[in-house]
């Protein structure tokens, strides 16, 4: 038997590495949506799965927002099942349409109902890992519009090869492997309009497509000046900032366990706060924001900027508004966040 073609070889180990940890008879849910990556993806994993004793199937998720997503919708799972692969469909309804109202826009507003559509079908399959087919230059992108957002080392870290169910076994693969593995293989890929060279950049509604725009101008602007290997590099740094993250992160939640007074409302020790450096304490202060409701999408670094003021450079000023209706307001030595209808009125004061 001839060796397989080295993209083809190089998904399958990739997919083998990546659920090296499960036993045998575990569960794997394949994300297909009919594209070269998801597809290269779920055909390695139908040659790993059972090799392994795992048991693989795949779910496609329609968005709706496409001419002709009717017809993807169709082909990625028979494709699916002709690699050996049980297949379903999960249909999804984007809030505003192709418009996809929302901080993130219609691209945002697509990602938080695909990947409420995808847990769905994970704990349905009663999957251990869900594989989901982004490649090194998905992570370039998510790296360039993580420094756009200006959101810090997370958001500059990108997506992690594996957090929860999701797993990213592509993630140093390359998109042009993951044709050259459909190509070898004989499967036939939909080429989605959003990766197309002269692919839409805006919404109907005149949205910006971010990520869109970074794909087919900026990542090509940026290999034409600065040289080829700019994707691996932008998906060396993801991985480098993650680990410093993960640690800063650990620290942060260390130091907010020690500020913390009261739980249930979410009350800081300011003077636990204070002594604690910059790095960790903005991250604490993000966290106990979150913890007490306010809005994940929409807070940002302005907000949590605002919180560490009444901590470090506290001269009287008044409650911090967050969105999702959560207020923050120092008194007597603690910070308290809370629903703003709950809040107290108390004068702040040291």
């Amino acid at each position: 038997m001839s060796a397989p073609h080295p993209a083809v070889a190089a998904a399958r180990s990739a997919v083998r590495a990546t659920l090296a940890d499960l036993p045998p008879g575990a569960r794997v849910l394949v994300a297909c949506s009919g594209g070269a990556d998801s597809l290269a993806l779920a055909a390695a994993a139908a040659f790993v799965a059972p090799r392994a004793g795992w048991l693989a199937s795949a779910v496609t998720v329609d968005h709706g927002l496409q001419p002709g997503s009717a017809d993807v919708v169709r082909l990625a799972p028979a494709r699916c099942r002709a690699l050996g692969l049980a297949a379903t469909v999960r249909a999804v309804e984007v809030p505003g349409g192709s418009g996809g109202r929302g901080a993130g826009g219609p691209e945002a507003a697509a990602r938080t109902a695909r990947y409420a559509a995808l847990a769905a079908a994970a704990h349905a399959a009663e999957a251990a890992a869900a594989l989901l087919g982004h490649t090194l230059d998905d992570q370039a992108e998510t790296v360039l519009l993580g420094l756009a957002r200006g959101s810090g080392a997370r958001s500059l870290a990108g997506m992690a090869p594996a957090r929860g169910p999701w797993r990213r076994p592509f993630l140093a693969l390359r998109r042009a492997q993951t044709e050259a593995v459909c190509r070898a293989l004989g499967l036939d890929f939909v080429l989605d309009p959003g990766n197309a060279a002269a692919g839409p950049w805006r919404a109907a509604d005149g949205t910006a497509l971010r990520r869109a725009a970074v794909r087919e101008r900026v990542l090509p602007a940026l290999a034409d000046a600065l040289g080829p290997g700019v994707v691996p590099a932008l998906g060396r740094t993801a991985a480098q900032l993650r680990r410093d993250a993960d640690l800063l992160d650990g620290l942060a939640a260390d130091l907010l366990a020690q500020a913390l007074v009261d739980g249930a409302a979410v009350v800081l020790d300011v003077t636990v706060l204070a002594a604690a450096h910059p790095a960790l304490r903005t991250r604490a202060l993000q966290t106990a924001a979150l913890r007490s409701g306010a809005a994940p999408g929409a807070l940002a670094a302005v907000h949590v900027e605002a919180l560490d003021a009444l901590v470090a450079a506290y001269h009287g000023q008044g409650p911090v508004q967050l969105p999702g209706g959560v207020v923050a307001r120092r008194a007597c030595g603690r910070l308290s966040l809370g629903p703003a209808r709950g809040a107290a009125t108390a004068d702040e004061t040291q």
